[in-house]
């Protein structure tokens, strides 16, 4: 056994949980004690030994080949993300000795990039961390400023909450994007600080976190409930940042010609 975190132990404990013998085939017969899988259907439906499994979940054999993992990724009907990380996880070995992270720095063209975007823009680092921001951002969402972070107000912040009609939805996937964005690097100071003081504070934070989903954060349609000039539909980019660990660009911008459109303008007219 080893002190090292039990990365994918955890993971496919926490995946086979979620998976019902009716989803893949298995019959039910009684009572089941268990929530989801069994360890042993979970072993027999990636065609490995029942007791490799349990060694593997416990993190007493800690290097599966990648076709067992493969297997795993099949027999827990995990998606493309899930399946990705479940190979970075069982391929990467935690190292005891990290030099302490550097303090991420927007690299200065990408700054002077967002001040003068005519769009909501700004820079998010790989813990949700907003490192750069422009007015226009501010004016939609008050919390977009350097220093705030994003998963804290999503959680912890009324007025930001507010904001999304669709708080349930959002907060799943921002939860799913800091797992995949952190991988195994669950040592670094500033992760295990956020994910403690969230699941400290928000009970629905923590029944998120326990689910262990995966997912790539990418582009999407937002609806945001402004205070002062209603209801915006705007599409949301996500642009990485080439020289950085995991920093992404956030660009805001409304179907052109629509109502939203409409109201962005008049949020920018007021930024001047």
């Amino acid at each position: 056994m080893t002190d090292e975190p039990n990365l994918l132990g955890d993971y496919v404990r926490a995946r086979r949980e979620l998976v019902t013998p009716e989803q893949v085939g298995i019959p039910v017969v009684g009572v089941r004690r268990v929530p989801g899988l069994r360890r042993e259907e979970v072993a027999m439906l990636a065609g490995i030994s029942a007791d490799y499994y349990l060694r593997l979940e416990q993190g007493r054999d800690r290097n599966p080949s990648a076709q067992v993992l493969e297997s795993l990724a099949r027999a827990l009907r995990l998606d493309d993300d899930g399946a990705a990380y479940l190979l970075r996880v069982g391929a990467d070995r935690p190292r005891r000795h990290r030099r302490p992270r550097r303090k991420e720095t927007v690299p200065p063209g990408v700054a002077k990039l967002v001040a003068t975007l005519p769009l909501p823009a700004f820079v998010e680092g790989r813990y949700f961390d907003v490192l750069a921001a422009n007015a226009l951002a501010a004016a939609v969402s008050p919390r977009l400023t350097v220093g705030g972070n994003r998963l804290r107000d999503a959680f912890l912040d009324p007025a930001e909450r507010a904001l999304y009609p669709d708080w349930e939805n959002a907060v799943v996937g921002m939860v799913a994007g800091l797992r995949e964005s952190v991988g195994t690097d669950t040592d670094d100071p500033r992760f295990i600080e956020l994910v403690g003081e969230l699941s400290l504070a928000s009970p629905r934070f923590s029944r998120l976190w326990a689910r262990h989903d995966v997912v790539v954060c990418e582009g999407e349609t937002k609806r945001i409930d402004h205070p002062q000039v209603g209801l915006l539909r705007l599409n949301r980019e996500r642009l990485g940042i080439g020289g950085t660990a995991g920093q992404s660009l956030i660009v805001f911008h409304p179907d052109p010609g629509t109502d939203s459109a409409d109201k962005l303008a008049l949020l920018a007219s007021a930024t001047v």
